[in-house]
């Protein structure tokens, strides 16, 4: 409890997200309509009555009105559980003390080419050409060089429709059975994160969708965030300096074989996984992460 009349960080944090959007011009109802929140969500959040909001809100808040997560929070912390860098609890007996995941192709099936196939029904275009359009310009994309109002502007002048991209990719992708429970495990032993090539914004609408695993990740390395790709060195060095461990203790689950090359080289450890084959690449993960004696 607060004493002498101080205002909680809750409270403080929902007068900045208010003013932030206010500024952009917009009504809690134009907010809620472009992010996918509540109503009710967003009036207690700007109230001070929701205690330590979720990180990937306020990010999804901060991302819609076009601001970063330090510009608009500032000394303000959201979640502090949810935010910072979790010390190691266990050490594995190949001495690693931080997991981090891949989002696309291990945390859930990556649904690029089944998300082409719907805008192909839709628009009549075949669906080799809307993926070798998506291809063209991913990279870019991803590392925040093109906006995604930019992308979908694309897609639109060759399709010859309105296209909304994150959301058909989102019609499309599903969780990696077993791969809650996995990181669930993993979050209560060691340090846990996420690193991940993705469109601006499509991360956090997965976790307010429940579509990625809802346990504590202690880092997230959202390439359109941080301006750096996979397998480019500086997005591995981004993601070691901010789990806090050296090379060496940490250990990367990735589909991409080039990820994991890159990643090994700089001396992380290394795991395959392949979301349509899990059990094995669950257990493996498992099996390599059991504690030291």
């Amino acid at each position: 409890m607060n004493s002498g009349g101080a205002v909680s960080d809750e409270k403080r944090l929902g007068r900045v997200l208010q003013r932030a959007r206010k500024d952009a011009g917009l009504t809690q109802q134009a907010l809620c309509e472009k992010t996918g929140l509540s109503l009710s969500t967003l009036a207690k959040i700007e109230r001070g009555a929701i205690g330590s909001p979720s990180v990937f809100t306020i990010r999804l808040i901060a991302q819609t009105l076009g601001r970063s997560m330090d510009d608009l929070l500032g000394n303000v912390e959201p979640g502090k559980s949810a935010v910072h860098a979790a010390g190691s609890k266990k050490v594995s007996r190949s001495g690693v003390r931080f997991v981090y995941f891949d989002m696309n192709g291990v945390l859930v099936r990556a649904a690029v080419t089944t998300a082409c196939l719907k805008l192909a029904e839709e628009s009549g275009v075949t669906p080799d050409v809307i993926e070798t359009i998506f291809w063209q310009y991913n990279s870019d994309v991803c590392r925040g060089a093109m906006s995604l109002d930019e992308f979908n502007t694309v897609l639109a002048e060759r399709l010859h429709m309105l296209v909304d991209w994150n959301r058909y990719y989102l019609a499309a992708v599903e969780p990696t059975p077993g791969i809650a429970e996995l990181t669930q495990w993993v979050s209560e032993n060691y340090g846990i994160g996420i690193v991940s090539n993705t469109f601006p914004g499509l991360m956090s609408r997965m976790f307010e969708r429940g579509i990625l695993p809802q346990n504590r990740f202690d880092v997230i390395i959202d390439s359109s965030e941080v301006q750096a790709l996979k397998p480019d060195a500086r997005m591995f060095e981004i993601a070691a300096e901010r789990a806090g461990v050296g090379p060496s203790e940490i250990l990367l689950a990735d589909d991409d074989r080039l990820n994991l090359a890159a990643a090994g080289k700089l001396g992380w450890h290394t795991m395959a996984f392949d979301a349509y084959q899990p059990e094995a690449s669950i257990v493996a993960i498992s099996t390599a992460l059991q504690p030291a004696d």
